[in-house]
């Protein structure tokens, strides 16, 4: 009881945040909130690790854009902060790969966190679409792995509120 109720705060929770879905492409869905890029960074890992996920690795490509852009001659600050945050499902990627071993291709899971030169409080959260599948396993278990994102996202922004 204490778990669904907890979830159901959680839920009107993520649907007063004032996050908004900045953008959508075809290969990613990106939100954005106002804040902190450390307070949001560090609840998306919450949310994650919440889930009892494991974070393989965090990507500091803010960081590797600056250290390697001085070599390649470029001057422009492209992120004032940009992370990516790895991680895994093992029940949602075993659905996934069994649906279709090719699908090994879209594992880990991924989402990022970002802001820009002078917009240090807008701070963007986006995650890699899964593909359009023709099969409809395949397509059951992307939508299962979409909601994941999208729930820790949401989450995520809510937490660092």
């Amino acid at each position: 009881m204490k778990a669904i109720l907890t979830s159901l705060v959680l839920l009107v929770l993520a649907m007063s945040l004032p996050a908004s879905a900045a953008d959508s492409n075809s290969f990613s869905k990106i939100y954005t909130t106002k804040g902190d890029f450390g307070s949001v960074r560090d609840s998306l890992v919450t949310a994650v690790e919440g889930r009892g996920l494991k974070i393989n690795h965090i990507n500091h490509i803010s960081e590797m854009l600056d250290r390697t852009g001085k070599d390649l001659g470029a001057t422009e600050q492209i992120y004032l902060n940009a992370e990516q945050i790895e991680f895994c499902s093992a029940v949602l990627s075993r659905k996934m790969m069994a649906a279709d071993p090719g699908n090994i291709m879209l594992c880990p899971y991924s989402i990022a966190v970002y802001n820009l030169p002078g917009h240090p409080d807008t701070i963007y959260v986006a995650y890699r679409k899964p593909p359009t599948a023709k099969a409809q396993a395949s397509k059951a278990i992307f939508n299962e792995v979409e909601k994941l994102l999208n729930d820790i996202i949401q989450e995520g922004i809510s937490l660092a509120m």
